[in-house]
């Protein structure tokens, strides 16, 4: 497992995390964990959501060959 270090991060801000995960019966250890891991895989859940979303959207589309559209450029 990685490690990180976080520096110059505000008094208050610690504080605050330090509030949050004793709310939650957790160490500020855990708590953090738990909020990068929450983060990075939300980031990722949203992106493959818009990804869906714009598949539905152009699904009943249809588009041209690329390869056509090629030759048919390089012929002019």
């Amino acid at each position: 497992m990685g490690q990180v270090i976080i520096r110059n991060l505000d008094d208050n801000i610690v504080g605050m995390l330090k509030n949050r995960a004793a709310r939650h019966g957790k160490s500020l250890e855990q708590e953090l964990r738990e909020i990068l891991t929450d983060t990075v895989t939300g980031d990722r859940r949203r992106f493959i959501d818009n990804l869906k979303d714009l598949h539905a959207k152009f699904e009943c589309r249809s588009f041209p060959d690329a390869a056509a559209l090629i030759r048919e450029d390089r012929d002019r």
